[in-house]
């Protein structure tokens, strides 16, 4: 293993979030406190609680996911994309470093920003509202899980796209929504019986109710399978990463 490489590529990619501290920090931090102050204050005046939950404090792990699933794509697909645009990937082709050393670099540093600003902005919201997390070890493992298999899929869509067009395509066009989607300001047993059926074919159903679970034992699927679903995801994304860079598919042309 060539820590050595693993280091360099890391520093690189985390010294590009200081240089740039206010879009990579500052921003979801504040686009976060607006949502509390539009759903957490206006709408959730409205709504007395879901599942005993107060309202605002129900929405809590559903903004950090949104923000976790958005960030770590962002980071990790930007990170790949750069170098293939500037062609400095062909640096790190070229280095006697394996496709483990690259992933590792890059993913880490993406999952590495996803997991401060989860901080941050759990920070923020313990100003907003009273906040309880009945489970935080297992909460600390939902954050890692997902940051690194979104951070992996992010990276991905950085080797995939071939213009900055398609580089916002899946993020804007799919994550979001499903993510909206998702359960993160509502609870799917809100839902009609066949669209709450539907709402079981959205996986990240199971990341925000797995996390929430973690929060205040109450969730809209089990554990397990919430669990289950992310390990399937992330050995999905492994598989599909470890492959891309093997066969240099769209870092070689």
């Amino acid at each position: 293993m060539n820590f050595f490489a693993i280091k360099a590529i890391y520093n690189f990619e985390m010294a590009r979030t200081w240089r740039t501290l206010a879009e990579s920090i500052a921003t979801p931090v504040v686009s976060t406190s607006l949502y509390f102050v539009v759903f957490g204050s206006a709408i959730g005046s409205r709504i007395t609680d879901i599942d005993g939950i107060n309202y605002a404090a129900f929405i809590v792990p559903g903004l950090i996911m949104l923000s976790i699933l958005n960030e770590s794509i962002n980071n990790a697909s930007f990170g790949v994309y750069m170098p293939k645009f500037t062609g400095t990937i062909y640096e790190v082709l070229t280095a006697p470093v394996s496709y483990v050393e690259v992933l590792l670099g890059y993913v880490g540093a993406a999952a590495t920003k996803s997991m401060i600003l989860s901080g941050l902005i759990l920070t923020t919201a313990s100003f907003f509202v009273p906040l309880e997390i009945k489970h935080p070890f297992l909460m600390v493992i939902f954050l890692i899980l997902t940051s690194v298999s979104f951070s992996l899929f992010g990276f991905i869509i950085g080797v995939w796209a071939d213009s900055w067009a398609k580089l916002q395509i899946i993020p804007m066009l799919i994550v979001t929504p499903l993510i909206f989607l998702g359960g993160a300001f509502y609870s799917i047993h809100m839902l009609p019986g066949v669209w709450q059926k539907i709402s079981l074919f959205n996986p990240v159903v199971y990341l925000i109710s797995g996390f929430r679970w973690s929060f205040y034992e109450k969730s809209d699927v089990s554990l397990s399978i919430s669990l289950m679903m992310i390990f399937i995801f992330l050995s999905i994304c492994i598989f599909l990463a470890r492959w891309m860079i093997k066969t240099g598919y769209h870092l070689r042309s």
